[in-house]
């Protein structure tokens, strides 16, 4: 019964983390069309940065002090923040959504990738690998094949996404190296050391002073920090503790029928027969990523009779 509770746990947060980055891609449009992009991402890490700041004062707890986890902190900033985000809102600006979706929803194929190649901290199962295979075939049938005719337009903005979903790949990576910390720790630490990088080049590339945003711009800056980012990224660490890497990045796939179920509900778009397979191999990709798969456990080596 546990081990159930806990499954159903892990699943709503993956969901929820899930609608919480399916939506920062509306923001994001929505803020890059009167923020230019390197001083909306420098203002989205400030403020949720800040605002886990202050919920760790208000729960009597501090920041790690020391060097090394500050460095850890530095390089999960730039794998998770920094590049990413940057690249992404650069991106929007011209790549239609249904590709960057596609193109997006594949980081859980380079931490599949890396985990295999390079750093092999987490067992491969042939059950992951089929979840792997199902999500990405999923994503593909509910945007729509169609989508990727696209692909090759406005290449140096796609290569930026796959840029940035390889950065999140690693991030997923070495996120694992925080488990002994409380999960709003590297999340309040990463923000703010992408908010010290980012924001001396908002100010010498953008002049923020001088820009006049839109209240659209603003609502969705806002809405970008405190739900996408701040709340996302606490619940982001906390799940890497749970599923590590591999299972963590399942929400990239998730986020694809998130978007099409606002399409349906909101603006009364129609879903076609392949959409709702898609939907089907998606779900199934997630559930053989996520569910803890038991091995046996080696017999003790008794003493010859």
């Amino acid at each position: 019964m546990a081990e159930k509770s806990g499954m159903t746990r892990q699943l709503a947060l993956l969901f929820t983390l899930s609608t919480l980055w399916g939506a920062s891609y509306t923001f994001i449009k929505l803020g890059v069309e009167t923020i230019p992009p390197i001083t909306l991402i420098a203002a989205r890490t400030l403020i949720a940065g800040g605002i886990l700041l202050a919920i760790i004062r208000w729960r009597g707890l501090s920041l790690p002090k020391d060097a090394a986890t500050w460095r850890r902190f530095l390089l999960q900033a730039c794998l998770n923040s920094v590049v990413p985000f940057t690249l992404i809102a650069w991106a929007e600006r011209t790549v239609e959504a249904g590709l960057a979706t596609i193109l997006n929803s594949t980081t859980p194929i380079f931490t599949f990738l890396l985990t295999v190649l390079i750093t092999r901290h987490e067992r491969v199962t042939g059950r992951k690998l089929f979840g792997i295979a199902a999500g990405i075939s999923g994503t593909c049938l509910i945007v729509g094949v169609e989508a990727l005719t696209g692909l090759g337009y406005q290449l140096w903005a796609q290569l930026a996404i796959v840029a940035a979903t390889v950065c999140y790949a690693g991030a997923a990576i070495f996120g694992t190296n925080f488990k002994g910390l409380d999960p709003v720790m590297p999340a309040a630490g990463s923000l703010l050391c992408g908010a010290v990088i980012l924001t001396p080049l908002s100010l010498v590339f953008d002049q923020p002073w001088r820009l006049t945003p839109s209240r659209e711009s603003v609502l969705a800056l806002l809405g970008l920090a405190v739900f996408s980012t701040a709340l996302a990224l606490v619940i982001y660490f906390r799940l890497l503790q749970m599923l590590g890497s591999v299972g963590t990045t399942a929400q990239a796939y998730l986020r694809v029928p998130i978007g099409v179920a606002i399409g349906v509900v909101f603006l009364d778009e129609a879903l076609g027969p392949t959409a709702w397979v898609g939907l089907l191999c998606i779900v199934a990709g997630v559930i053989a990523m996520t569910i803890p798969q038991k091995f046996p456990q080696p017999k003790p080596v008794g003493r010859g009779i």
